[in-house]
């Protein structure tokens, strides 16, 4: 895919929970090989909008378009995936197999070792046969520095190991973007950085990323743009260096990059 090419179009996206109103109006475009960071406090919208590019959560209204695959979302639906027609929920199918989701928890399945677990999306959802779902798995390992760790089970690995097994599995895919939901908050200080690490190398080899997180170092050193939000609107869509300037007056950017660093 050509650099500048739009990977990721969203607009209007619109979601709630019963009263509730979480996402409002969202939109925006994600380009090839841009890596964008989305900030904000606590309750602002950012998890369920990032759960909601995959369709983990289904938007009331406004449409998801990935690599030209559009689902326009009709208030008709109620929010419920099974409420929307074949049609859609196929083209759904296919902006899940171009995309991969890091969790914050990790996901993994106990009862599969790193490597199984990284073999098993190619195998059970691309049809990839065994040994070459196998060839390509033991290879992500390696390049997330753990190849020697691909038959240990989960319970067996720490938390950064564990994160680092789970960008493996979402590289196995061959996504053209992936999304990140704040991948290093259940983690220990010691640990970040080895899971930043490898997300760092991901953006110099030109990946395509969306991540919520409160890194400000990592977002600084790596981010391309941040989309900034407050009560489930975009409140802030700029370059990261116009985001992180002392210049940017904007009041609330100030006080929620003051509450960070403290």
């Amino acid at each position: 895919m050509k650099q500048d090419q739009t990977v990721l179009r969203v607009s209007g996206l619109h979601k709630r929970f019963a009263d509730h109103p979480v996402l409002k109006g969202i939109s925006f475009e994600v380009k090839s090989g841009e890596v964008v960071v989305i900030m904000g406090a606590s309750g602002s919208g950012k998890t369920t909008l990032i759960r909601s590019l995959n369709f983990l959560e289904m938007p009331d209204s406004g449409s998801v378009s990935v690599c030209d695959i559009e689902v326009e979302c009709d208030p008709s639906f109620g929010g419920k995936l099974d409420r929307c027609p074949r049609a859609l929920r196929n083209r759904m199918a296919q902006i899940r197999r171009s995309t991969a989701m890091v969790f914050q928890s990790f996901n993994l399945f106990p009862h599969m070792t790193a490597l199984e677990n990284v073999m098993e999306g190619p195998v059970s959802v691309k049809g990839l046969p065994r040994a070459q779902a196998k060839e390509r798995a033991l290879a992500l390992l390696e390049r997330v520095g753990l190849q020697d760790r691909a038959h240990a089970w989960p319970r067996q690995l720490s938390g950064g190991q564990k994160q680092r097994v789970a960008i493996a599995r979402g590289l196995a895919m061959e996504p053209k973007v992936i999304f990140f939901d704040e991948p290093t908050s259940a983690l220990d200080p010691e640990l970040r950085d080895e899971v930043l690490c490898v997300m760092k190398e991901l953006a110099e080899a030109g990946m395509t990323m969306l991540i919520v997180t409160h890194e400000l170092r990592f977002a600084r050193d790596v981010a391309d743009r941040i989309i900034f939000m407050e009560g489930g609107q975009v409140l802030n869509d700029c370059p990261a260096p116009q985001f992180f300037a002392e210049t940017n007056t904007d009041l609330r950017t100030r006080r929620f990059l003051g509450k960070l660093a403290v």
